[in-house]
């Protein structure tokens, strides 16, 4: 009895842990205005343009991995790889205030990937699937992707291998947001034996991202209990959905393999965001000021980087 009572207090003890906020933690709360009449809040308009550019950059961060060269890895291949990231972020803007904790400027990321060579529909297909966790948040992705080689194999002629992939990543872990991570690449590749013993394979390519964000209900006051003070429904709000947001990224690394070892290292950059969530008409959730003419949200991300190192059991 006095174990499973040790036990029931461990387990306790981990689950408040877990569900407190941690340093990478977002709280949208903090791009809310309240709308005040006399001293009473009657509302709380959104900063959208904030909010379309934290969703751009935390998309990225979160964005499907890449760490493959074009060549697939075979239909009788499986591989298991660990690999660890840092995304750069606009630390200094002020959608980023909404950190738990300030930020150095980098995301760090750990991701865990199980991969498969598969003969259907076509030969050179590969499928993958695995989770991405955002280290100090509670948040994490669920993520997979398939990948056609449109040419591989011909190692011997000075011909590069190509390929397709189309990704997706899920946040979870997140109360006030939800996110999706759409992924489209192109890669062009080369192998090369060293010594006999190490096969070396240089990639590079381009990426499209499209990120979809949408605003779960946000409580700019969660201490306060809205059953027994009606009142405070009022600080109750959520942000206009938001149009796609599109990033490219560039990406170029090399995989290493000797035996059944892989060392994989990549470096991608992100431009610059720019699109715009193109609303006509009013709205009065449009902005923070609590206008109506202009309801337009331009994602002002900035450019950003990512370096990965990733280790790896290639069969």
């Amino acid at each position: 009895m006095r174990r499973c009572a040790c036990l029931l207090v461990l387990a306790l003890s981990l689950s408040v842990t877990s569900a407190r906020a941690e340093d990478n933690d977002i709280v949208l709360s903090r791009l809310g205005t309240p709308t005040v009449e006399g001293d009473q809040v009657v509302g709380v308009v959104g900063n959208n343009q904030a909010f379309r550019s934290l969703a751009s950059e935390l998309g990225v961060v979160m964005a499907p991995r890449l760490l493959e060269p074009s060549d697939t890895i075979g239909f009788g291949g499986f591989q298991f790889t660990l690999d660890t990231a840092f995304t750069s972020i606009s630390s200094g803007a002020n959608y980023w205030d909404t950190l738990e904790a300030e930020s150095n400027g980098f995301m760090p990321t750990v991701g865990f990937f199980a991969r498969k060579g598969i003969w259907m529909p076509l030969p050179s297909f590969e499928i993958g699937v695995g989770a991405v966790k955002l280290l100090q948040s509670r948040m994490w992705s669920a993520q997979g992707y398939l990948k056609f080689a449109l040419h591989e194999g011909y190692h011997n002629l000075p011909i590069p291998s190509l390929a397709v992939r189309g990704g997706a990543s899920r946040l979870m872990g997140s109360e006030q947001l939800d996110l999706t991570v759409a992924s489209l690449d192109v890669s062009m590749s080369k192998e090369f034996g060293l010594g006999g013993m190490i096969n070396l394979a240089p990639y590079g390519g381009w990426n499209l991202l499209v990120v979809i964000p949408r605003s779960e209900v946000v409580d700019r006051t969660p201490g306060v209990d809205q059953i027994t003070d009606p009142t405070d429904r009022a600080n109750s709000f959520v942000f206009v959905d938001q149009d796609n947001i599109y990033r490219h990224r560039f990406f170029a690394g090399a995989k290493l393999k000797y035996y059944v070892f892989t060392l994989t290292l990549e470096a991608n950059l992100a431009i610059a965001g720019s699109s715009i969530d193109d609303r006509s008409g009013t709205d009065s959730r449009c902005d923070a000021a609590g206008t109506t003419d202009d309801c337009d949200a331009e994602d002002a991300a900035e450019s950003q980087q990512t370096y990965t190192v990733s280790l790896g059991l290639d069969f």
